[in-house]
C-alpha cells in the first residue's frame, strides 16, 4: 500500500506518548549534565565531551527558543502553502514521531531546559538530503534524506540524535553569542531582543537559525551525544557507521545540502567507531523499539512505509 502524498497539515501532530517518560528520565539523569565536583566525582557510562561554550551566556535561551519557534512556523507555513507538509497520518511522519519519542526522554540529561520544551516533528516533501533540530526542540526531516539514503530506523535515530544535540548543547545560541562578543556592542544584543528601538533586527534570527553552519567541535559533539541518545533509546550504535558511509557515498559528485554542514570524513568515522564501545552496554540493556518501520519504497513525495 502506498503512503499518501504529502499534503498540507490539517491537524495537530499525534499525542506524545513519551511525556511522562521524558520527565522521569530527565529527573533521573539531570545530575549527569550538571558541571561541578559532584558530577565529576562519579565516572559516567557513555560518551565524554567538554563543557558548553561560554558565549551562550551572552544570549538569553528563552529568546533564542522563541525566535527559533517563529522561524520554524514560517518554514512550515511555506511548506504548507506548497502542499509539501506531511499530514500526521503519513507513515513516514509517524515513523519520525515514534523515533523521537524514544530519544526525547534522555534529552534532559544534556540540557535541563529540554524537559519543558514543546517538541515538534515535521516531514517536508523536498528532495533535499537534510534534517535539523532548532533550539526548543523543533525537528524537521526532508523527504530526500529518507529516500535517497534509504535510511533504516537505526540510521534515522542517529541523524535525529545528532540534530537534537545541536539544540541540547545550544550550539546556535553560542554562535550568536560569539557574534555579539566579536562585534563588541551591547546595544546590538539589546536590539536583537527588542530591548530598544532596534528590535526590528531580531526578525531574521529565526531564519538564520535554520542555516547556521556548525564548527568541527560542534559536529563531533553532536556525533557523540547523538550516538548515546540513540543507544539509550534502543537503536544500534553501529548504525552510525553505516549512516556516514552512506553520506560519504552521497557526497560524490554534487554533495547534498546536509553534507555542506556535516562533512563526512575518515576522521569522523574513526571517532564514531572509537566511541561505540562506550555506549554499547547502554544499547544492550535498553528496551528495544516495539515498532519498526523502514525507508520509503518509492521516490517522489510518496512511498511505502
Amino acid at each position: 500500500m502506498h503512503d499518501p502524498v504529502l499534503k498540507p497539515l490539517s491537524s495537530d501532530l499525534p499525542a506524545d506518548p513519551a511525556r511522562r517518560r521524558l520527565l522521569a528520565a530527565s529527573a533521573a539523569g539531570a545530575a549527569l549534565a550538571l558541571p561541578g565536583a559532584a558530577a565529576l566525582a562519579q565516572p559516567r557510562e557513555g560518551v565524554q565531551v567538554g563543557p558548553r561554550s561560554s558565549f551562550e551566556s551572552l544570549v538569553p535561551a528563552s529568546e533564542i527558543e522563541a525566535e527559533a519557534a517563529r522561524g520554524y512556523r514560517d518554514m512550515l507555513a511555506q511548506a504548507r502553502a506548497r502542499h509539501l507538509l506531511a499530514e500526521p497520518v503519513h507513515p513516514q511522519l509517524r515513523r519520525l514521531v515514534y523515533i523521537s519519542t524514544r530519544l526525547r526522554p534522555f534529552a534532559g540529561m544534556w540540557n535541563e531546559r529540554a524537559v519543558g520544551w514543546q517538541w515538534e516533528v515535521n516531514l517536508i516533501g523536498s528532495p533535499q538530503v537534510n534534517a535539523f533540530c532548532m533550539p526548543g526542540g523543533k525537528i524537521a526531516f526532508f523527504w530526500g534524506i529518507l529516500t535517497k539514503l534509504k535510511l533504516t530506523d537505526d540510521e534515522v535515530a542517529m541523524v535525529m540524535g545528532h540534530e537534537m544535540t545541536h539544540a541540547l548543547r545550544e550550539h546556535g545560541r553560542a554562535q550568536i553569542g560569539k557574534e555579539v562578543a566579536t562585534q563588541g556592542t551591547i546595544s546590538l544584543l539589546a536590539g536583537l531582543f527588542g530591548w530598544g528601538m532596534a528590535g526590528r533586527q531580531m526578525a531574521g534570527v529565526g531564519g538564520r537559525l535554520l542555516t547556521l553552519k556548525y564548527s568541527r567541535d560542534d559536529e563531533t559533539e553532536a556525533d557523540l551525544i547523538g550516538l548515546e541518545l540513540a543507544a539509550r533509546a534502543g537503536y544500534d550504535p553501529r548504525s552510525a557507521l553505516s549512516l556516514w558511509q552512506k553520506m560519504a557515498a552521497a557526497s560524490k559528485g554534487a554533495p547534498p545540502a546536509f553534507l555542506s554542514d556535516h562533512p563526512s570524513s575518515p576522521d569522523r568515522l574513526r571517532t564514531i567507531a572509537a566511541n561505540i564501545p562506550r555506549v554499547q552496554g547502554l544499547y544492550d540493556r535498553a528496551p528495544k523499539p516495539d515498532v519498526r518501520y523502514g525507508p520509503p519504497m518509492t521516490g517522489g513525495n510518496s512511498g511505502k512505509g
